[in-house]
Protein backbone atom coordinates (compact mmCIF):
# COMPACT_ATOMS: atom_id res chain seq x y z
CA UNK A 1 0.00 0.00 0.00
CA UNK A 2 1.18 3.54 -0.73
CA UNK A 3 1.05 6.75 1.41
CA UNK A 4 -1.46 8.09 -1.60
CA UNK A 5 -3.80 5.37 -0.07
CA UNK A 6 -3.58 6.28 3.26
CA UNK A 7 -4.38 9.93 2.30
CA UNK A 8 -7.02 9.10 -0.39
CA UNK A 9 -8.66 7.84 2.86
CA UNK A 10 -7.93 9.99 5.66
CA UNK A 11 -7.85 13.27 3.87
CA UNK A 12 -4.89 15.87 3.06
CA UNK A 13 -5.88 18.04 5.44
CA UNK A 14 -2.96 19.35 7.53
CA UNK A 15 -2.64 21.35 10.60
CA UNK A 16 0.10 24.19 10.44
CA UNK A 17 1.20 27.01 12.10
CA UNK A 18 3.98 29.84 11.60
CA UNK A 19 7.44 29.94 13.09
CA UNK A 20 6.28 33.25 14.85
CA UNK A 21 3.41 32.04 16.67
CA UNK A 22 3.42 31.27 20.79
CA UNK A 23 3.93 27.92 22.11
CA UNK A 24 0.76 28.88 24.45
CA UNK A 25 -0.62 29.26 20.63
CA UNK A 26 0.66 26.37 19.72
CA UNK A 27 -1.11 24.45 22.62
CA UNK A 28 -4.35 26.27 22.39
CA UNK A 29 -4.29 24.67 18.40
CA UNK A 30 -3.31 21.69 19.71
CA UNK A 31 -5.99 21.05 22.12
CA UNK A 32 -8.91 22.27 19.72
CA UNK A 33 -7.65 20.02 17.20
CA UNK A 34 -7.30 17.15 19.20
CA UNK A 35 -3.97 16.44 17.54
CA UNK A 36 -0.78 15.16 18.58
CA UNK A 37 1.67 17.30 16.26
CA UNK A 38 1.79 20.63 13.71
CA UNK A 39 3.72 21.22 10.77
CA UNK A 40 5.37 24.69 10.87
CA UNK A 41 5.50 26.75 7.47
CA UNK A 42 5.99 30.40 6.26
CA UNK A 43 5.57 31.80 2.94
CA UNK A 44 9.13 30.26 1.82
CA UNK A 45 7.72 26.86 2.69
CA UNK A 46 7.87 23.93 5.04
CA UNK A 47 10.20 25.13 8.55
CA UNK A 48 10.07 22.85 10.98
CA UNK A 49 7.69 20.44 13.14
CA UNK A 50 6.71 20.93 16.20
CA UNK A 51 5.18 17.71 18.37
CA UNK A 52 3.90 17.41 22.23
CA UNK A 53 6.75 15.83 23.25
CA UNK A 54 9.12 18.89 21.97
CA UNK A 55 6.71 20.79 24.31
CA UNK A 56 7.14 18.89 27.22
CA UNK A 57 10.91 18.61 26.66
CA UNK A 58 11.58 22.19 26.12
CA UNK A 59 9.02 23.20 29.29
CA UNK A 60 11.23 21.58 31.45
CA UNK A 61 14.47 22.94 30.62
CA UNK A 62 12.97 26.16 30.52
CA UNK A 63 10.13 26.38 32.65
CA UNK A 64 6.70 28.64 32.18
CA UNK A 65 8.80 31.08 29.79
CA UNK A 66 8.50 29.06 27.48
CA UNK A 67 5.11 29.23 26.61
CA UNK A 68 5.83 33.14 26.07
CA UNK A 69 8.39 31.83 23.39
CA UNK A 70 7.75 31.20 19.66
CA UNK A 71 7.35 28.14 17.86
CA UNK A 72 10.54 28.59 16.03
CA UNK A 73 12.58 28.08 19.30
CA UNK A 74 11.38 24.70 19.75
CA UNK A 75 10.90 22.83 16.72
CA UNK A 76 12.50 20.08 15.03
CA UNK A 77 13.80 21.83 11.61
CA UNK A 78 15.28 18.64 10.12
CA UNK A 79 11.99 17.39 9.12
CA UNK A 80 11.70 13.31 7.96
CA UNK A 81 9.23 13.72 5.23
CA UNK A 82 7.68 11.03 2.70
CA UNK A 83 6.23 11.04 -0.79
CA UNK A 84 2.68 10.09 -1.98
CA UNK A 85 4.68 7.38 -3.93
CA UNK A 86 6.34 6.18 -0.77
CA UNK A 87 4.91 2.42 0.74
CA UNK A 88 3.47 2.39 4.00
CA UNK A 89 6.27 -0.11 5.11
CA UNK A 90 9.28 2.49 4.16
CA UNK A 91 7.42 4.75 6.25
CA UNK A 92 6.64 2.41 9.14
CA UNK A 93 11.21 1.74 9.03
CA UNK A 94 10.99 5.72 8.34
CA UNK A 95 9.35 6.70 11.74
CA UNK A 96 10.68 3.60 13.53
CA UNK A 97 14.51 4.72 12.93
CA UNK A 98 13.94 8.54 13.63
CA UNK A 99 11.90 7.93 16.27
CA UNK A 100 9.20 10.18 14.56
CA UNK A 101 5.13 9.51 15.10
CA UNK A 102 4.11 12.14 12.09
CA UNK A 103 5.71 12.64 8.78
CA UNK A 104 4.77 15.62 6.63
CA UNK A 105 3.94 14.38 2.69
CA UNK A 106 5.71 16.45 0.26
CA UNK A 107 5.20 16.68 -3.52
CA UNK A 108 7.72 19.31 -5.25
CA UNK A 109 8.48 20.57 -2.32
CA UNK A 110 4.93 21.21 -1.38
CA UNK A 111 3.24 20.12 1.64
CA UNK A 112 0.87 17.39 0.63
CA UNK A 113 -0.74 15.89 3.52
CA UNK A 114 0.57 14.23 6.84
CA UNK A 115 0.87 10.64 7.82
CA UNK A 116 1.05 10.14 11.63
CA UNK A 117 1.66 6.82 13.91
CA UNK A 118 -2.00 5.54 14.11
CA UNK A 119 -2.56 6.35 10.20
CA UNK A 120 0.01 3.76 9.64
CA UNK A 121 -1.81 1.36 12.30
CA UNK A 122 -4.70 1.62 11.11
CA UNK A 123 -3.74 0.55 7.90
CA UNK A 124 -1.98 -1.85 8.94
CA UNK A 125 -5.09 -2.91 10.62
CA UNK A 126 -7.15 -3.10 7.60
CA UNK A 127 -4.52 -5.00 5.89
CA UNK A 128 -4.71 -7.73 8.10
CA UNK A 129 -8.09 -7.93 8.35
CA UNK A 130 -8.69 -8.30 4.70
CA UNK A 131 -5.67 -11.02 4.25
CA UNK A 132 -8.13 -12.74 7.14
CA UNK A 133 -11.34 -12.55 5.05
CA UNK A 134 -9.13 -13.83 1.75
CA UNK A 135 -7.72 -16.65 3.56
CA UNK A 136 -11.41 -17.40 5.41
CA UNK A 137 -12.81 -17.18 2.08
CA UNK A 138 -10.17 -19.99 0.89
CA UNK A 139 -10.30 -22.44 3.42
CA UNK A 140 -13.95 -22.66 3.16
CA UNK A 141 -14.31 -23.02 -0.53
CA UNK A 142 -11.62 -26.24 -0.13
Amino acid sequence: MRISDVLRSKGAAVATITPETSVAGLLTELSVRNIGAMVVVSPDGLQGIVSERDIVRKLHDMGADLLRRPVSEIMTTLVATCTPDDSVDSLSALMTNNRVRHVPVVVDGRLAGIVSIGDVVKTRMEELEHEHERLQAYITQG
